[in-house]
């Protein structure tokens, strides 16, 4: 779904400014590819937090206690 919302407007800015649609088009994967690092440091800044609420609540744990399921 969220695919064809950007296909369909990247339609709508074709018809709209068609140069400025194919600088974008020309563009995007350059963008990617510097979002990549930025996304590499998310995860890693994520693991880093889970690390530390594992290492926080093993006491706990230990002594029994059981999260509550997550609801979905």
């Amino acid at each position: 779904m969220n695919t064809l919302l950007v296909a369909i407007g990247w339609c709508l800015l074709f018809v709209v400014a068609w140069p400025l649609a194919l600088l974008v088009l020309v563009l995007w994967p350059l963008v990617w590819l510097l979002s990549l690092p930025l996304r590499a440091l998310g995860i890693a800044v994520d693991a880093v937090f889970a690390l530390m609420k594992a290492v926080l609540l093993l006491p706990a744990r230990l002594l029994g206690y059981r999260p509550p399921p997550a609801s979905a």
